[in-house]
């Protein structure tokens, strides 16, 4: 009789324990995954109660992170996948999701079935249908036009994936999966595909991804597009500057030679157009410094970055 398939599912949780009992009560109602190995990697990003005052059934094997201090959801993923890759046995998939019912257990099968057919690639999935207020959508559909106008990409997908073992190694060696996951496999050109999906509703409480977070969550995004950032910022200000200096030599001409420019106008549009440039420049200097200061910094990838921040290990099972 052949083993059955090892599956990882990884979750962080953060006072939301209600809801993870939820998941976890889901996840052992699919038939689908009947064929799986399970195991659940929860990481306890700091919370302040106690978890599982229900534990599960014996269908699923727990082990829970307790961190030393909140360091976030994106770096709790980092944690889980460096933690998975250092320790974990016969690893097939790994899937990456919320516990708080956002991302719906019903569509593991979906991803886990096309992740089977594209064996090479990181399984995303795509969201098809939100159920977030009308104030956050247009929050997130703003900070998606930023994304794309500083970085000239546009991601649409999140934290719910599913990995396979092979890519891994690779995504453990990624310095900007801390910073923020999904984001880190666009920018490192690991192959990854999308699957357009419904995102679900949360099981209990309120999201915590308010307008605070979400900003921080974009800007984390955008900080792992530096070196395009600081292109596009060149392009603007030299582009701004060339700009300006066409107006001061039209402006030179009208008052020096076509002799029709207002008295004083001429000189006052002159100083607020070169205060603009030297302005540009400045920008396009200091852009330019921290570039090459990040670019001389030559760091070593750690794997086992995570073990500085893991306090203690819980196995329910």
């Amino acid at each position: 009789m052949n083993p059955k398939t090892q599956l990882h599912i990884l979750t962080p949780v953060y006072n939301d324990w209600e809801s993870l009992e939820i998941l976890i009560k889901n996840i052992e109602t699919l038939p689908y995954l009947n064929s799986y190995t399970l195991k659940l990697i929860i990481i306890n990003d700091g919370s302040s109660i106690a978890p599982l005052s229900n534990p599960p059934s014996n269908s699923i094997s727990i082990e829970i992170l307790h961190l030393k201090t909140n360091v976030g959801h994106q770096r709790s993923i980092a944690i889980g996948l460096q933690y998975i890759s250092d320790t974990q046995k016969d690893i097939d998939k790994i899937v990456v999701m919320d516990s708080d019912g956002e991302d719906k257990p019903e569509d593991i099968p979906t991803l886990l079935e096309a992740s089977h057919e594209n064996s090479a690639s990181i399984i995303f999935a795509k969201r098809n249908k939100r159920n977030e207020s009308s104030i956050f959508k247009l929050s997130y559909f703003t900070y998606k036009i930023i994304f794309r106008m500083f970085t000239g990409f546009s991601i649409n997908y999140g934290n719910f994936s599913c990995i396979p073992n092979q890519l891994l190694k690779k995504l453990v060696y990624q310095e900007n999966i801390w910073n923020h996951f999904a984001g880190s496999i666009f920018q490192s050109k690991i192959p990854h595909q999308t699957l357009l999906l419904d995102r679900g509703i949360r099981y209990k409480g309120v999201s915590k991804m308010n307008m605070n977070s979400l900003i921080l969550h974009g800007l984390s995004a955008i900080s792992i597009y530096f070196d395009t950032f600081t292109i596009r910022i060149l392009k603007g200000s030299f582009l701004g500057t060339f700009l300006g200096l066409v107006f001061i030599l039209s402006v030179l001409y009208q008052k020096l030679i076509a002799g029709t420019a207002i008295p004083g106008w001429a000189s006052s549009l002159i100083l607020i157009l070169s205060g603009i440039i030297l302005q540009l420049f400045s920008v396009t200097l200091i852009v330019l410094l921290l570039q090459l200061s990040k670019r001389k910094t030559l760091t070593h990838p750690d794997s086992r970055l995570y073990l500085y921040f893991i306090e203690s290990i819980t196995y329910v099972k």
